[in-house]
């Protein structure tokens, strides 16, 4: 018999992982009597299984612990001990235990039942990883998403106390900026504080923006527009650049960033300081 041949043949990894049939498992042992390369193969492949199921073993939930020793009890009782035949005598085995036979086969059975083991103990702990892995992200995923919803909020509450701060300020002047002939449906007003030069604007009113375009405020100072800045997508009033002095303010609709000039056709509300 080609020994080699027989060992890659695959039998020696159904024998490891109790897949083999009887036929072969009894002449798998006989053959690792005769033939120390088979042994050692068997030797070899189980340690490995072994290895590697300990490699990736992680501490189980006491739980786990508690269900298995459950289960085993069932099958380690004091009747189906006394129920089992007595194991045989080394004595009485052909050729005893004087040329080592016995023992070897020993051996071998009590590397197969490690071998499974660590099968089973390698399925549990992937089992497990996964199951932590999975609730792992789950957790993630719920903290990432609270954690956006508390900033949204955060701004938005620092967004309201701005409005109520610029609405209530008495040396503030409130410029109402109405829609022009075409647009009458928009509104938008201004806050502009003598004082400090600085300009708020609050869109009560403005259509939806179309891709690509953008409001932007004007001041009208001396009969020329001043860029006041483009409207942000900001909630409640928005801080525009500061403007020292102003007749008019006037919104229009630009491109995306804004524009050096007002588009005139497209302004959309005005109003008078």
């Amino acid at each position: 018999m080609d020994i080699k041949a027989y060992i890659e043949s695959g039998v020696v990894e159904s024998y490891v992982l109790g897949l083999a049939s009887p036929e072969e498992v009894a002449e798998l042992e006989a053959l690792s009597v005769q033939h120390s390369e088979v042994r050692a193969a068997v030797d070899a492949f189980a340690e490995s299984i072994q290895q590697q199921a300990m490699g990736t073993n992680i501490a189980p939930p006491p739980e786990i612990k508690q269900q298995l020793m459950e289960r085993l009890a069932g099958d380690f009782k004091e009747g189906a001990i006394a129920a089992a035949p007595a194991a045989p005598k080394l004595s009485a085995l052909p050729g005893g235990s004087a040329n080592g036979k016995v023992v070897r086969m020993v051996s071998f059975k009590i590397w197969r039942n490690v071998a499974a083991a660590a099968v089973v103990l390698l399925v549990v702990s992937a089992t497990l990883n996964v199951y932590y892995y999975k609730n792992y992200t789950q957790t993630t995923n719920k903290y990432q998403a609270l954690l956006a919803e508390r900033n949204t909020l955060q701004a938005a509450n620092d967004d309201y106390h701005q409005t109520l701060n610029v609405i209530h300020d008495s040396t503030i002047q409130m410029v109402r900026m109405q829609g022009v002939p075409g647009k009458q449906n928009n509104m938008a007003t201004v806050y502009w504080d003598a004082k400090t030069k600085a300009v708020y604007v609050y869109a009560n009113n403005l259509q939806q923006i179309p891709e690509g375009k953008q409001y932007q405020l004007w001041a009208l100072v001396d009969g020329k527009p001043v860029d006041a800045g483009v409207i942000t997508d900001c909630r409640g009033v928005c801080k525009m650049k500061n403007i020292a002095r102003a007749q008019a303010f006037a919104i229009t609709l630009e491109k995306q960033g804004g524009s050096a000039t007002p588009t005139l056709t497209a302004m959309y509300v005005l109003g008078k300081v």
